[in-house]
């Protein structure tokens, strides 16, 4: 691509907007022009006029903003700002999708769409949270991380990671965009595993940093959707079996958490987890608690 076409960058953000101003400052830092389209995803009232103040110092033809009319998550969220990128041809053939809490190196997205300029048929990939692990999809588990390798550029993955990710045009037009269903968490992997299931490359970029200031969600709405989202992740891309397995080894680790606080995980709300496998069971997805 150009090195002189602004390559467009989606940033969903509710209810922080010092940190969304920051991630927007890190962005425009980068040694590439960059082209921010904020999603605010219903964001109260002080929250929308602090992220407006702040916005003031940018040129609108930087930064725009779309308005979501209800917090629709993140990957509905970026879905809005994903629509933008593919209305408008001239947006190039990469898109980055990132929350508002983030912050990269000034050479990360330039190394990302360097690397991928490399591989045939690159649909997807992320950059580097610096942990070593790469992702993979389990049949019985869903998404998870493994140890990786170490040398910079690309590292093939099942599915790229949320934190910074780039979308291909061409992919995106032939795959979808994100499954609204999730609402937060595991939609990246669901995207990976259906782009890969096209025979799309999906990778991770060693030596493009970013990194994730903050995880902000309570635990307990962390745990309830990460439990629903991963027993429907596990059921749309290994089967009907392999979720039942999921179910009962998360419902084998609910008694075990309860009467063992010693092996239980960081996050870790029993209630929250048999609320998800409630919702999974009924069909309940979308926002945690919501009926659709």
């Amino acid at each position: 691509m150009s090195r002189g076409t602004p390559t467009r960058v989606v940033v969903v953000h509710h209810d922080q907007p010092e940190d969304c101003l920051a991630t927007i400052a890190s962005l425009r830092r980068s040694t590439l022009p960059v082209s921010v389209t904020v999603v605010d995803n219903a964001s109260d009232t002080a929250s929308r006029a602090t992220l407006a103040r702040g916005l003031e110092r940018f040129d609108p033809s930087e930064v725009e903003v779309l308005e979501a009319p209800e917090n629709l998550g993140f990957g509905p969220g970026a879905n809005l700002g994903l629509q933008r990128f593919l209305y408008d041809p001239s947006d190039g053939d990469w898109v980055f999708v990132a929350p508002h809490d983030i912050e990269v190196a000034p050479g990360t997205l330039a190394r990302v769409l360097d690397a991928a300029s490399t591989v045939a048929n690159a649909g997807l990939c992320c950059a580097d949270v610096g942990d070593a692990m790469v992702p993979v999809f389990d049949p019985y588990f869903g998404g998870m991380v493994v140890p990786g390798g170490d040398e910079p550029g690309w590292e093939p993955v099942d599915y790229p990671h949320g934190t910074l990710m780039a979308l291909r045009r061409d992919c995106l037009a032939e795959v979808g965009m994100f499954d609204e269903r999730y609402f937060s968490y595991c939609e990246e992997a669901d995207l990976g595993m259906r782009a890969r299931s096209r025979g799309w490359e999906v990778g991770l970029v060693r030596g493009a940093p970013v990194r994730n200031r903050n995880l902000g969600s309570p635990v307990a709405v962390v745990d309830e959707l990460q439990t629903r989202n991963t027993l429907l992740l596990v059921r749309e891309h290994s089967g009907r079996y392999h979720a039942f397995i999921r179910i009962c080894f998360t419902l084998v680790q609910v008694a075990r958490g309860v009467l063992s606080p010693a092996t239980r995980p960081a996050v870790f709300d029993p209630r929250a987890r048999l609320r998800g496998v409630q919702d999974f069971l009924r069909g309940r997805f979308g926002p945690p608690g919501h009926r659709r």
